[in-house]
């Protein structure tokens, strides 16, 4: 298939895309390599996926309608979208990136959408919709109507305007409410990240709420596992289904529209999750005990009834065995830049 596959420079949208090639398909990656964390990182992970020939990118943000309907063509057979100011935290600092990158990007790319539509698009959402939810775990078909920072509002617009571009136009979409990814080619401003550079260098790290958080953190391979055996799933419109939906779908009655969670299903204490990252670098973390951060929940704990009953998966990779892949690709990448300095 010919696929479009925004943020292809990003975090998942790389890992993503290497899959999508691997399997043979022909990927457009666009990407605005914006300097929200070093772009270094951005065109390292642009560099292998330009290596196949299958895969083509542009330099563009979504913002920008010109660009992206030259880019966007005729259109493709699935859409991927993870292009997005990502991060809880800057949103505190700088709304209007989530406003412009968040609202107006994807809704150009709906509009594109709308005139040649894919067979499937799969769009990026976040646990971090489900807000101030008490209950647990979180479900699809929860109400999530309560988002605690600018962010998760945006994401939770992201999902009602592919609804209605869903409804309309007969797009068919699925959203994916993705829970605390993590692994190699992770972004610098995520926990992991910060943490194993802090304790390489001897700083301490932040821990918030005194470490009384859990996470439902999820591998990257396993998110990329679960967002490629979705591809062939695309939801129905509510005219060509076979009988009645599950009673735990998030299937809308009017569109070919549906949410699903990806996640590990078992939250893991933020201590723990410190100490995986001791047993794996041999260093001991100093730690910065702080109050619970604005914005921030307790806990995030994904339902993943929906995704085993649609793919017959579920993540399932160890923290320890995460964060070890995660140490052993930073010191790698480390050594590689150190490398490329000194030839320099």
């Amino acid at each position: 298939m010919r696929v479009l596959v925004t943020g292809s420079a990003g975090f998942i949208g790389f890992h993503m895309a290497s899959r999508l090639l691997a399997e043979g398909h022909e990927v457009l990656g666009v990407d605005g390599f914006t300097p929200y964390y070093d772009p270094a990182l951005k065109e390292r992970r642009d560099a292998i996926l330009r290596e196949n020939p299958r895969f083509s990118s542009r330099r563009l943000t979504l913002e920008d309608m010109d660009a992206l309907k030259a880019a966007y063509g005729e259109g493709f057979d699935a859409v991927y979208h993870f292009a997005a100011q990502a991060g809880v935290r800057y949103s505190l600092e700088n709304p209007r990136a989530y406003l412009d990158a968040n609202l107006c990007g994807t809704f150009n790319l709906l509009e594109l959408m709308r005139a040649a539509p894919p067979r499937h698009a799969l769009m990026a959402s976040t646990s971090s919709v489900y807000g101030a939810n008490a209950k647990i775990p979180f479900e699809e078909t929860d109400r999530a109507d309560h988002p605690l920072t600018l962010y998760a509002a945006t994401k939770k617009a992201n999902e009602e305007m592919a609804h209605a571009y869903a409804h309309l136009f007969r797009i068919p979409v699925t959203m994916l409410r993705f829970f605390t990814v993590y692994g190699p080619w992770g972004r610098p401003d995520m926990a992991l990240f910060k943490f194993v550079e802090a304790m390489s260098e001897g700083r301490p790290i932040d821990v918030y709420n005194h470490g009384n958080m859990k996470r439902d953190f999820t591998f990257v391979a396993d998110l990329v596992e679960a967002m490629a055996r979705l591809l062939p799933v695309a939801p129905p419109a509510p005219d060509a289904r076979d009988g009645a939906p599950l009673s735990f779908d998030s299937l809308s009655p009017v569109a070919p529209f549906r949410v699903v969670n990806i996640g590990a299903e078992q939250p893991v204490g933020l201590l723990d999750f410190i100490a995986a990252i001791e047993a794996a670098t041999g260093l001991e973390a100093k730690r910065n005990l702080l109050d619970m951060q604005q914005g921030d929940v307790p806990l995030t704990y994904a339902s993943t009834r929906l995704l085993r009953a649609l793919t017959g998966f579920r993540p399932s990779t160890p923290v320890a065995e995460g964060v070890k892949a995660f140490v052993e690709w930073r010191r790698a990448y480390a050594a590689e830049r150190e490398g490329t300095r000194a030839t320099a």
